[in-house]
């Protein structure tokens, strides 16, 4: 389904007496439909540039990002939006919009992709549902707490049917026990049939998991296992 062919990332320097960065380097991996795979690393081994070409926010400096078969950066506009539908992602920060309810968060990703307030009104009771936020809906973020932000955040990704969704760091500001909450609502997900690549230096959350791991170190991959643990 996603195939990393040899991509290499690297960021020039921006000033005089600053080295370029090797965010990536050489990295081939793929990803089946269905899969569940974590991503891990210490910071700055690479797991947030992968999902970035991914997502078209950077563009590989060789390589190339297969989706289906095709290489994404040969997408004309049409194509680009059907990728970036097709898969929902969610960051450490929530990024919920602070003046909307949660309810309202959800919709509005629904509105931008030109959804009727019919299948809205169907919707987003349903999604809420599934990560138990039922009785959230008309709260603001700043009155949730971590964890619900981020089954919130997770909602919002999930809206519009995704078929991957991206976890960067999602349990990164979470205590133990939103943290587990989080993986747990992940595994159902995946178990949906949505494939999940989830990105984390947890050790904990990823020896739990006994998913398939892949391992960035410096910008390479060390170790690809079908039943992996954290192991740096």
């Amino acid at each position: 389904m996603i195939r990393f062919n040899d991509i290499t990332k690297i960021y020039q320097a921006k000033a005089a007496g600053h080295k370029r960065v090797v965010a990536l380097d050489g990295v081939s991996f793929g990803v089946e439909k269905g899969e569940f795979v974590s991503v891990v690393g210490r910071s700055g081994a690479g797991k947030t540039t992968l999902f970035k070409l991914l997502l078209m926010e950077e563009k590989p400096t060789t390589g190339s990002v297969l989706y289906k078969d095709q290489n994404i950066y040969k997408f004309k506009s049409k194509h680009i939006n059907n990728l970036r539908r097709s898969i929902g992602a969610v960051f450490q920060d929530y990024k919920l919009l602070p003046n909307m309810t949660v309810t309202e968060n959800i919709a509005y990703v629904m509105k931008v992709i030109g959804a009727t307030d019919m299948e809205i009104a169907r919707d987003v009771p349903r999604i809420l549902e599934i990560v138990e936020l039922e009785e959230r809906g008309q709260n603001f973020p700043e009155e949730l707490s971590g964890g619900e932000c981020q089954r919130a955040a997770i909602a919002r990704a999930l809206i519009h049917r995704p078929e991957v969704v991206l976890a960067d760091e999602p349990t990164g500001n979470l205590d133990p026990y939103h943290t587990l909450d989080i993986l747990k609502l992940l595994l159902k997900i995946n178990e949906m049939g949505t494939t999940v690549i989830l990105a984390s230096h947890n050790r904990e959350i990823i020896n739990k998991l006994k998913k398939r791991v892949v391992t960035l170190d410096k910008g390479k991959i060390i170790r690809d296992e079908a039943r992996g643990r954290f192991s740096l």
